[in-house]
């Protein structure tokens, strides 16, 4: 099974039109045909299951037969790191993260980072295709990358925070 991931499919849809790169990737690489089943997402918990009505390769159309909410998590996972100077690095931890069920990242630059900036349309390619991939149908949140001081300083969870570190000595609280 694949999926496909269309925001803006809504609960309740009979039709969607795919973006170009989603139909390219049905029609001419999968070789998929008018009728054959196709499974998408919205990122939101949804999983839609259809059929190809309009096989084009800019605009595939779907004809929504089913949907199903997937059932949530009681809990909520927000990861804070900080990017690597190997941005395949940052890639992979994204993939995997995503893969895992993680709920939220946070990039945040500490005082010795060494990149600062990033690309983050290019990081939301690469979550959505690990959620295609696992067929998560949660798109994790990415947020903005933020100063470590800032992110602590931030009522993040009324829970827990934990730090994890590799220097040696006390444990700061």
């Amino acid at each position: 099974m694949q999926f496909f991931y269309d925001t803006t499919l809504a609960p309740g849809a009979r039709e969607c039109v795919l973006s170009k790169t989603e139909s390219n990737h049905i029609i001419r690489v999968l070789r998929k045909k008018v009728g054959d089943e196709i499974h998408l997402t919205n990122g939101q918990g949804y999983v839609f299951k259809g059929e190809i009505s309009d096989p084009s390769v800019h605009a595939c159309k779907i004809e929504i037969r089913e949907e199903e909410k997937t059932i949530q998590k009681m809990h909520s996972l927000h990861l804070a790191v900080a990017p690597t100077k190997n941005s395949d690095r940052y890639e992979w931890f994204l993939e995997k993260a995503t893969e895992i069920g993680i709920d939220e990242i946070t990039p945040i630059i500490c005082e010795h980072s060494e990149r600062k900036v990033l690309k983050p349309h290019r990081l939301e390619k690469v979550i959505q295709s690990a959620m295609k991939q696992s067929l998560r149908s949660v798109l994790p949140i990415l947020n903005d990358p933020v100063p470590f001081e800032e992110f602590m300083k931030k009522d993040i969870t009324p829970w827990f925070k934990y730090i994890a570190h590799c220097q040696e000595g006390e444990r700061q609280e």
